[in-house]
C-alpha cells in the first residue's frame, strides 16, 4: 500500500513540474512573440495553453483520489492540500502568458517599435522566479522559498519603473498610444506571474514547516 502511495505521489509530483515548465514555455513564447511581432507564434503560444488547462484537470484528480483512497498523514497530507492550490496557480501562470501572447497579437499590427530592454529583464525575473518557487516546493526547501521575497519586491520595483516610463512616453509620443498601453499591460502579466510564484513559494513553507504565512505579510504581495 505505501509503495503504491509513493508511486502515486511521484506521479502528482511529475505532472506539477510538467505544469510548470509548460506555462514557463508559454511565457518565454508570448514574449518572444512580442519581440518578433510574429502573430502566428503568438496564437501557438495561446494553443499551448490547453495542455496545462489538462494537466490541470489531471493534478486535481490525482489528489482527490490520493485523499480519498490513501488517507495520507502530516507532511504528504500538507503536500497534497498545496498541491491542489499549486495547480491552480501555475494554470494561472499559463493564463497571463496567453494574455501577453494577445498583446503580441496586437502589437504585430501596430507600427514597430522596440520593446524596452527593462520589460525583457521583467520577463526573465517573473518566469526564473516562477521555476525556482516550484523547486522549492518540491524539495520541500523552505529556505529557498523565502529567498524569493527580495527577488519578488525587485520585480515590483521595475514594474512600477516601467509604468513610469511608459507613461511619460504617452504624454510626450501620443502618436505610439495603444503600443504603450500594451506595454503596460505586458509589465502587469510578467509582475503578475511573480505574484504567482511568491504564492507557491508559501505553499512551500507550508508543506516544509506545517506554517501558514499567507497573511502575516513575510512572503509580500500575493495576486
Amino acid at each position: 500500500m505505501e509503495r503504491r502511495f509513493d508511486q502515486e505521489l511521484a506521479t502528482l509530483k511529475d505532472g506539477l513540474v510538467l505544469m510548470g515548465a509548460r506555462a514557463e514555455a508559454i511565457i518565454h513564447k508570448a514574449m518572444e512573440a512580442v519581440q518578433r511581432r510574429d502573430e502566428h507564434l503568438a496564437e501557438e503560444a495561446i494553443a499551448d495553453d490547453r495542455a496545462v488547462d489538462r494537466l490541470e484537470i489531471d493534478v486535481e484528480e490525482s489528489c482527490v483520489n490520493l485523499f480519498a483512497l490513501r488517507q495520507p498523514m502530516a507532511a504528504d497530507l500538507r503536500f497534497l492540500a498545496a498541491s491542489l492550490k499549486l495547480s491552480n496557480e501555475l494554470e494561472r501562470a499559463g493564463d497571463h502568458g496567453v494574455n501577453i501572447a494577445g498583446n503580441a497579437v496586437r502589437l504585430s499590427r501596430l507600427p514597430r517599435l522596440p520593446l524596452p530592454p527593462e520589460i525583457a529583464a521583467l520577463a526573465v525575473m517573473a518566469t526564473d522566479m516562477l521555476r525556482d518557487a516550484l523547486s522549492a516546493f518540491m524539495r520541500r526547501d523552505a529556505a529557498s522559498a523565502r529567498a524569493l521575497v527580495p527577488r519578488d519586491e525587485r520585480v515590483d520595483e521595475l514594474n512600477r519603473r516601467i509604468f513610469k516610463d511608459l507613461v511619460a512616453r504617452m504624454r510626450s509620443d501620443p502618436g505610439n498610444l495603444s503600443c504603450y498601453l500594451e506595454w503596460i499591460m505586458i509589465a502587469r502579466n510578467l509582475e503578475r506571474v511573480a505574484d504567482l510564484a511568491t504564492n507557491i513559494a508559501e505553499e512551500g513553507v507550508f508543506v516544509s514547516e506545517a506554517q501558514v504565512i499567507k497573511h502575516d505579510g513575510r512572503m509580500g504581495r500575493r495576486d
